[in-house]
């Protein structure tokens, strides 16, 4: 095996530099020049942590989700990466995960500023309001009292089951936020796997990946239409759906179609916006 590489000298300022010591142990403990993907399992974690020092984190699993959802991987992790690509971290299988080269693109998923907001009116019932208990919380809640999954897909939606947590072979566990069925006008029948950040937390195409693969093993007969929600500035969900670039399961995962909600009180609407919605070239839906 090649030299191990030197890790870059990190400050000592509790959790966010020992994330940062950690994952960047891990992954240099492995890698060699010209690799494009990184096998590890939850036991480096600990190796690592006892070779650094470092208090074992209380959740191992926070480690692995803070580098894919929540912030960049360590500087000497990020200059071990070609031109055009990023890594990212995929799960292979219980407790075990792997770093990959992909797109960009394809790593941190965000609003486009330049899309044109809808106007909705707010279905949002006021007690809900008062007492969501987490942005992600409200987030989901605003999409079903608003019915902003049936607008957006084209299709007749209902709200199967909340936080989904199951285990996909070759995967390990997955978690969905929400989980909704849907019609279409042929009879077809759709499961809506949906996916909700809110504050810090990114989108991903690794929670995608799951969603198809959790599809593919839980409900084989239906067509899976997975569905991402973020919060764009006050009020203003953006809404994303997601294909195969080929429509073949080997193929890379693609953002199919977005679109951003605006909810507003009834009042905030004018007769000129709602014409000039009726004006519009109809979509269809996303289907």
């Amino acid at each position: 095996m090649a030299k191990r590489a030197e890790p870059t000298p990190m400050p000592s300022n509790g959790k966010n530099s020992a994330y940062l010591r950690l994952i960047e142990a891990i992954f240099l403990d492995h890698y060699q020049p010209g690799m494009i993907r990184i096998e590890f399992a939850r036991s480096d974690i600990t190796k690592a942590a006892s070779e650094l020092k470092i208090a074992l984190p209380k959740n191992l699993g926070d480690l692995i989700y803070t580098f894919r959802y929540r912030r960049d991987l360590p500087r000497a992790v990020l200059e071990r990466c070609p031109s055009g690509k990023v890594w990212i971290i995929r799960p292979t299988g219980a407790a075990k995960y792997a770093f990959e080269l992909t797109t960009p693109a394809l790593s941190n998923i965000e609003p486009n500023p330049s899309l044109v907001q809808v106007k909705v009116p707010n279905a949002t019932p006021g007690i809900i309001e008062m007492y969501a208990l987490s942005d992600e919380q409200a987030l989901l809640a605003k999409l079903r009292y608003n019915r902003l999954i049936d607008i957006f897909t084209g299709l007749t939606c209902y709200q199967l089951q909340s936080h989904l947590r199951t285990t996909v072979p070759k995967v390990g566990q997955v978690e969905t936020d929400d989980l909704y069925v849907g019609l279409d006008r042929r009879g077809c029948q759709y499961v809506i796997p949906v996916q909700a950040k809110a504050g810090r937390d990114r989108l991903s195409v690794i929670q995608i990946e799951q969603d198809f693969k959790l599809c593919a093993v839980k409900f084989p007969d239906l067509i899976c239409l997975p569905v991402a929600a973020q919060f764009f500035h006050s009020d203003t969900i953006a809404l994303f759906s997601f294909a195969h670039e080929n429509g073949s399961p080997q193929d890379e995962v693609a953002v199919a179609s977005e679109r951003h909600y605006h909810l507003v009180e009834p009042s905030d609407l004018s007769p000129q916006e709602l014409r000039s919605y009726c004006t519009r070239e109809p979509t269809g839906g996303v289907i």
